[in-house]
């Protein structure tokens, strides 16, 4: 009787472990998304803003805005390839460099 109780349960156990993996595979899919998107916003930013600042003011300032936007150009690039985290990271380095440059604006 033991034996038919264990057999009905692995079945559940399945379809739950499955649907699991499915929310994991969705949330990792998303996460690979948010990075890519948000790091090619903020390179987008970034050159634009470098661009509006060619003229009149020290050479360091679009400088800094280029270096940023690279940073980022390069955490969605492995945002997309799902290094999520090391993304972030750089994103993050990439929007203080930015900033960097609009203190010495």
């Amino acid at each position: 009787m033991t034996a038919h109780a264990e057999s009905d349960a692995e079945p559940e156990t399945a379809e739950v472990e499955a649907a699991d993996d499915e929310d994991v595979l969705e949330d990792a899919r998303r996460a690979r998304w948010t990075a890519t998107v948000t790091g090619a916003l903020l390179a987008l930013m970034g050159l634009t803003a470098s661009s509006m600042r060619l003229g009149g003011v020290p050479a360091l300032v679009p400088t800094a805005y280029g270096s940023g936007a690279v940073v980022c150009v390069v955490a969605s690039a492995l945002g997309a390839r799902g290094r999520t985290r090391v993304a972030l990271w750089l994103m993050i380095l990439g929007t203080m460099v930015m900033a960097l440059g609009d203190q010495f604006d």
